[in-house]
């Protein structure tokens, strides 16, 4: 058998250790996770003192469109974390200027945050450059081999998220 990438070196050793075993996850789900090292590091690239965190934030303001204002709340559902680690994260954005937070004006006890102009181009930025490091992942395959790759992980990640729900 023809060894494309170290996964199938590693299959290939398996298989002749343990040739009772099927090894077709292996071979799927260790080359995700080989791809998620090399995304790692682009979106490190990308991000650079906004690191991933930073990132999330900045990126589901930018989404909600203007004003670019979401709640704290939104934000907790948007990035998937606790209120503590979102306040700890929004402290970090207020002191470098790319958010503010300001009472909404339609719930007393809340508040809004929103990306300044500061924030906007630090997340159009790195947004930019996370898209050209993602292509150059991508080079290799086709538009065809790409659609149809987007589509097997979509199944795939619908069908895992539903099951987590």
């Amino acid at each position: 058998m023809e060894q494309r990438d170290e996964v199938d070196r590693l299959i290939a050793a398996w298989k002749h250790e343990r040739p009772d075993l099927d090894l077709t996850p292996l071979s799927v789900l260790s080359r995700i996770t080989r791809i998620s090292r090399h995304l790692d590091i682009a979106r490190r690239d990308a991000f650079g003192e906004l690191e991933n965190w930073g990132f999330d934030v900045l990126a589901a303001l930018r989404r909600a469109g203007a004003p670019y204002q979401l709640s704290p709340g939104q934000l907790m559902q948007e990035t998937m974390v606790t209120s503590g680690t979102m306040t700890n994260r929004l402290d970090h954005l207020e002191d470098l200027q790319l958010i503010t937070r300001q009472p909404d004006p339609s719930d007393g006890r809340g508040s809004l945050v929103t990306l300044t102009k500061s924030g906007i181009r630090a997340v159009d930025a790195a947004m930019e450059e996370l898209l050209s490091n993602e292509r150059k992942l991508l080079k290799e395959l086709t538009g065809k081999d790409r659609e149809q790759l987007a589509d097997l992980l979509s199944s795939l990640v619908s069908k895992l998220d539903r099951d987590v729900e």
